[in-house]
């Protein structure tokens, strides 16, 4: 009896053993599929935020006076308007980059551009920019146009952000070659992230600017259907000196407000997308093979949700709970490029109802 009572208790022990085995391997399994979610979810525990940037109101409105709109800014108007040079690393966004030099074309003196034949991530790519050129053959007398070969041997992994920090060595090198001099105006933004018109327009025409300004943009994801916050504020405008330096980061407390739009991830084809995640600096957010799949994302671009399932990336648990879930969509197409309207029809997956992408 007591041998059996034993046998049966060691069975049990070995059971309680394997579940227990299983269980805490679904657990490791889990928490390393989900670490990113989990880190960002604490983030308010142990993250501080930035330093808080002291905003410049933004004054504008279609029939007043530059004049005008300089003193209310406490600036006042120049005598004659400043160059402005507007620099660009440029990937695959030929949508956006189309509209970002229809927007700015009337204001900018030069629009300098840098590609490489390799992605940040080491993948050789084609020269996108470089081949579809005549597309803007409208702005060709102000093109400044940077090549940037790359060589980096099959099979070598690459640090992304090394990478992206070469290629904004290389255009601080081809901005000194484009004709910019001291007091010139030197807009500093991704393809993605676009200045307005009338935004350039008061930076050109305004004396006492601070010598570096951040410019908030309203963040936008797929499309400007779907308005997130106005958290995008990378993009600066900077009176040039010897001493500039074409930086992505926080240089300034200054920021002017409501100067634009980042539209990040708007792109007219699936496979565009795919190109993005697998070529910039975050491609590590790509953990499974399936987060490639069109049909998956498809439906994340339809239903405002994050293309790698991730939570918001915020300082406050009231913030971080405030955006959780899809972003809401936006019947407005209101306050967008002048050049998006005017061509909606060429445009129409920018708009609101024009979810859908084809596949290449």
């Amino acid at each position: 009896m007591d041998s059996k009572r034993n046998v049966t208790k060691r069975g049990f022990t070995k059971y309680t053993f394997l579940v227990l085995l299983v269980l805490i391997s679904l657990s490791f399994i889990a928490v390393f599929d989900h670490t990113q979610n989990i880190t960002s979810f604490f983030r308010p525990l142990w993250d501080t935020p930035p330093s808080p940037f002291e905003y410049i109101p933004h004054y504008y409105a279609e029939n007043a006076s530059m004049n005008k709109l300089c003193n209310l800014h406490g600036w006042s108007l120049s005598s004659e308007p400043r160059n402005v040079f507007d620099a660009i690393l440029f990937n695959n966004e030929l949508d956006l980059l189309e509209l970002r030099w229809r927007e700015l074309y009337p204001y900018v003196t030069k629009f300098i551009i840098l590609e490489s034949n390799m992605t940040f991530t080491g993948i050789p790519k084609p020269l996108t920019f470089a081949l579809n050129r005549e597309r803007f053959a409208f702005a060709e007398e102000k093109i400044s146009y940077g090549f940037l070969p790359l060589e980096i041997p099959h099979g070598v992994q690459v640090d992304p952000f090394l990478v992206e920090s070469h290629h904004r060595s290389i255009m601080n090198e081809l901005i000194r070659r484009s004709g910019i001099t001291d007091g010139d105006l030197l807009i500093v933004s991704d393809t993605d992230e676009i200045p307005s018109s009338h935004t350039v327009k008061l930076l050109k025409s305004c004396d006492g600017l601070p010598t570096v300004l951040h410019l908030e943009m309203r963040n936008y994801v797929y499309s400007f259907e779907f308005p997130v916050d106005y958290n995008s504020w990378r993009a600066t405008a900077h009176m040039y000196s010897r001493w500039t330096q074409y930086r992505h980061s926080r240089q300034t407390d200054l920021i002017l407000s409501d100067a634009g739009w980042h539209c990040s991830f708007c792109f007219r084809h699936l496979s565009e997308f795919v190109t993005k995640m697998t070529a910039y600096s975050h491609a590590d957010r790509v953990k499974k093979k399936d987060y490639l799949d069109y049909s998956r994302i498809q439906k994340k671009i339809c239903g405002g949700d994050d293309l790698y399932g991730m939570l918001p990336e915020e300082y406050t648990f009231k913030n971080l709970i405030g955006k959780m879930g899809s972003v809401p969509r936006s019947a407005s197409a209101v306050h967008l490029p002048a050049y998006l309207i005017e061509n909606a029809e060429k445009f129409k997956f920018l708009l609101p109802g024009g979810c859908q992408r084809s596949l290449e």
